[in-house]
């Protein structure tokens, strides 16, 4: 993928981000259908035990493991985000429909590819650690970089015990060391305990269905 051909297309802050000063970013993939206050904690939590610049929020058109059924139109889920995200170094951004990509592992190499000089660090939640097996191409997600889980209620023993988790225990960094995480050569992970927010999307979205 040539910079010069993908850059008219990229928001405004994106395009200004094109070689430009090394920064550390954290990468949120998900479908924030919709974005809520346990998107934004976890956000905060790896802003602090990172010490990262930013997060970027990937709003997904549309998740490969999820149905499309009660999928929020992208606008909406969008705007939801950007609520979400008010006064706080989150940049919410619909990146993937600009790249046309569908899966993690070739969003994370296109933007490897158009921000060379960024140290970038995926993030995700136990939950996904613990069916992350199920994603395309995830060995070759787990090379590409550096990637930090936030503990979920209820999943860090089911996701410390699963295929990736399993597959890379010398990888792993000690929680004391996280900070290194971002600067660290892929496959390399660490699993990140705070303040543990109760809050999920689905959970939300039955909330708001009619009876």
């Amino acid at each position: 993928m040539r910079r010069d051909r993908i850059r008219p297309y990229l928001p405004a802050p994106f395009r200004a981000g094109l070689g430009a000063v090394p920064r550390r970013v954290g990468l949120l993939g998900g479908s924030f259908n919709p974005a809520h206050a346990g998107h934004r904690h976890i956000s905060e939590a790896a802003l602090q035990r990172l010490g990262l610049d930013e997060v970027w929020w990937l709003v997904s058109p549309q998740n490969p493991l999820k149905a499309s059924d009660g999928m929020a139109p992208l606008a909406a889920r969008m705007a939801q985000a950007r609520d979400q995200a008010a006064h706080a170094p989150i940049r919410v951004t619909d990146i993937e429909r600009v790249l046309g990509t569908r899966y993690t592992v070739d969003t994370l190499a296109a933007l490897r590819l158009l921000f060379p000089a960024t140290r970038f660090v995926w993030l995700m939640g136990a939950d996904n650690l613990a069916q992350m097996a199920r994603w395309k191409r995830w060995p070759d997600l787990c090379r590409l970089m550096p990637f930090a889980v936030l503990d979920r209620p209820g999943n860090a023993t089911r996701a410390l015990a699963g295929a990736v988790a399993r597959r890379y225990p010398v990888h792993r960094l000690n929680e004391h060391a996280v900070r290194q995480l971002v600067d660290a050569a892929p496959p390399a992970w660490s699993f990140i305990h705070s303040r543990l927010s109760p809050l999920s999307a689905t959970a939300l979205r039955a909330r708001h269905q009619p009876a």
